[in-house]
């Protein structure tokens, strides 16, 4: 049986967490010609922030980087009572995108109780590009076997950072990314959308067109348009009509207006600016606002040092008046081709299937 018709649903990302899963940075090709040490203190910040609030969860490689993350962290200055909260598990990994090669998370009510389950995407590295990625396809079973969950397995590519749920039956990805033959070409768009639907528990797609430029995971809804609540839409615009970004993103805005929810009704859709152009090496990089992650409390917004980081963090603290939107730069971070949504992964706690309601 699928996890639908066991009466699974992913809740949404703002439902209550018990962690933040990680995949702690080892890669040098990944960031080329940059030390890593300032992505690692990038990650420390995220720690930062995030360890007060819920626990943090950190695949490392051994246990000699297992020893110098706690070192990291330990001279850090995270506050000594939040440093219990994270913990260190030696799964090892290929790269550290956990957003894209992590676990899924599902819950159902089953009579007086709440169980979780974790779904289990095929991961390729966004169509083959970067191998080896054995080890990070191995990761969502690792940890449902560390937590005795059971694990479901749909048999086919899927990256977390493709997909985002408003928690009531709506489902927001692309046809860049989730149509592209570097994925599943042996799968219709409605085959995809079954899978959606029975996996996730969705009951509604809605499609928009193409990412942004420089994005190499063939434009993951995570760089343009998110949820941020079950009525509510946050999506990236670009106001210099010569930029690359500008007709993309003004045809999903377009695209947007004409969607309803799971009970027919429009969506709020709230703009966002772009930050300004981010390059390395003369590389357009995937700089973008939308990449933003909602966890306890708090809510991290990558920054770039440009003027429209503090318009950013403005809208998205009106979007969330009961959290902290806390901005952390993230000008080395995106060299990678990602930012924090990219490199995080929430576990929702049991309570939250009260953000979970599928028909």
């Amino acid at each position: 049986m699928t996890p639908k018709e066991l009466g699974y649903a992913m809740p949404p990302e703002w439902a209550h967490h018990d962690a933040t899963w990680f995949s702690f940075p080892h890669k040098p090709e990944t960031w080329p010609d940059k030390p890593l040490e300032p992505i690692w203190e990038t990650f420390i910040e995220f720690f930062r922030f995030l360890a007060p609030h819920e626990e943090v969860h950190v695949n490392v490689l051994d246990e000699k980087m297992e020893f110098d993350v706690r070192e990291m962290v330990a001279k850090s200055g995270i506050i000594r009572d939040a440093v219990p909260n994270i913990h260190y598990h030696r799964f090892p990994t290929n790269d550290a995108w956990c957003r894209d090669h992590g676990p899924m998370f599902v819950l159902r009510r089953n009579g007086n109780t709440v169980e979780k389950a974790i779904v289990d995407w095929g991961y390729n590295a966004w169509g083959g590009k970067y191998p080896p990625f054995d080890l990070d396809d191995d990761i969502p079973t690792r940890i449902a076997e560390w937590k005795k969950l059971p694990v479901f397995y749909p048999n086919i590519v899927m990256e977390g950072g493709s997909i985002d749920v408003n928690g009531k039956g709506c489902l927001l990805t692309t046809t860049s990314c989730l149509l592209n033959p570097n994925r599943n070409p042996h799968l219709t768009q409605s085959e995809i959308e079954t899978y959606l639907k029975d996996y996730l528990g969705v009951t509604k797609i809605l499609w928009l067109g193409d990412g942004i430029v420089g994005d190499d995971t063939d434009g993951h809804i995570d760089d343009i348009t998110r949820f941020v609540s079950p009525d509510t839409i946050v999506t990236a615009i670009e106001d210099d009509k010569s930029d690359e970004n500008y007709e993309p993103l003004m045809e999903n805005y377009e695209r947007l207006k004409t969607f309803t929810d799971q009970d027919g009704k429009p969506f709020n859709i709230i703009t966002i600016p772009m930050p300004s152009p981010v390059y390395e090496q003369d590389q357009r990089l995937p700089a973008s606002y939308a990449n933003f992650y909602i966890a306890n409390n708090v809510v991290l917004v990558p920054t770039y040092r440009c003027a429209n980081d503090i318009k950013a963090l403005e809208i998205l603290q009106k979007c969330f008046p009961t959290r902290r939107v806390q901005g952390i730069d993230c000008t080395d971070l995106i060299w990678g081709l990602g930012a924090i949504h990219c490199v995080t992964h929430e576990e929702p706690s049991l309570d939250a299937i009260s953000d979970v309601e599928v028909k």
